[in-house]
């Protein structure tokens, strides 16, 4: 855990939303356009979501 007590992941497309702070179904449209690709581990139905990834890959898309 980092400084600020919040876990490095969070898990699914609940998970997601609450991290980025929208709906599940921007997060499940964020995750399925393949812009955090390289932040998603998932193994059938359990979707594991790396934080800082997300947030580092995000704002490079937005940036371009």
């Amino acid at each position: 855990m980092n400084k600020s007590g919040d876990k490095a992941y969070c898990y699914g497309i609940d998970g997601l939303a609450n991290h980025l702070h929208c709906s599940k179904r921007t997060a499940h449209r964020i995750k399925a356009s393949g812009k955090i690709n390289e932040a998603i581990i998932q193994v059938g139905h359990i979707i594991l979501v790396d934080k800082k990834k997300v947030d580092v890959l995000l704002a490079r898309k937005e940036k371009n």
